[in-house]
């Protein structure tokens, strides 16, 4: 296993450093990236800070810094210390303003202007929070997505990263002995989406669940064949209605999410 020291510095919250970071880091195998963040770097002080602790744990280090004296410093500590140091946006900033035939307008967080975009994000998350596991049914029709899967289907950690895109989410555990409401099944505006999973993979996560709750691991919960009756029911459920279904068993919550935004984004393009 190969330690990483990854060290990511922006003059705003950073959340594009770290998606970016993700997603390079994820192409290799037996890595492990221990990450340093650092937000809202603006001023020499606090980069000269900064600069002590890499210098304790070496490393690759990631930037995006609007301030171009800032930058310059950052740049020149990192080649005194012979750390390699990359500005990711750098090339895309580059061939926009190419394209565009204009300079780049830099400044501090400017990604992250609180415009309608951000506001319909913050609305959603609040949504979503408040319409978690069967919550606020009587609102559903105000939801984009509605999430319904068997207890642990990874119904809500899906419908959180879901949120995170802008996108309102419900989410409905289904139980054999207790009918979802009634309003499931006339939903309008929210397209439905069935979560489902391999019966022995659900086994496998409940028996963790509780183990992590200190509880018994053998109860009906986790028994193979009732979660074979669940999951089985949950399918018939999904085929009667025609909604669509992605499978949790081999799928990343980020996979998941992905796919069920293609399926809302061809429905709307359908309409």
């Amino acid at each position: 296993m190969t330690r990483l020291h990854l060290h990511l510095l922006s003059d705003s919250t950073g959340e594009t450093l770290e998606n970016i970071a993700k997603a390079g880091i994820a192409q290799f195998e037996n890595v492990e990236a221990i990450r340093h963040f650092w937000p809202m770097v603006r001023s020499d002080v606090h980069l000269d800070r900064i600069m002590e602790e890499i210098s304790l744990n070496p490393g690759i280090v990631l930037f995006t810094l609007a301030n171009s004296q800032l930058r310059r410093r950052l740049e020149n500590r990192c080649r005194a210390l012979g750390l390699p140091h990359v500005a990711p946006l750098d090339a895309v900033t580059d061939a926009l303003s190419n394209i565009l035939g204009q300079e780049a307008r830099n400044r501090p967080g400017r990604k992250h202007i609180l415009d309608e975009a951000y506001f319909a994000r913050i609305e959603a998350i609040q949504f979503t929070i408040a319409h978690d596991d069967g919550v606020g049914h009587e609102n559903w029709e105000e939801a984009d997505i509605v999430l319904a899967g068997v207890s642990r289907a990874s119904k809500t950690p899906t419908s959180i990263y879901l949120a995170n895109r802008g996108y309102k989410t419900a989410n409905i555990p289904l139980v054999p002995e207790s009918p979802p409401p009634r309003n499931l099944y006339g939903l309008k505006h929210p397209m439905v989406v069935g979560l489902t999973i391999s019966p022995e993979r659900l086994v496998q996560v409940r028996r963790n669940r509780l183990l992590s709750l200190n509880q018994a691991p053998e109860t009906a919960y986790v028994d193979i064949e009732r979660v074979q009756e669940e999951v089985a029911f949950a399918r018939r459920m999904f085929a009667d209605n025609g909604w669509p279904v992605i499978d949790m068993t081999r799928r990343s919550i980020e996979e998941a999410a992905a796919a069920i935004i293609n399926l809302f984004n061809e429905r709307v393009l359908a309409e």
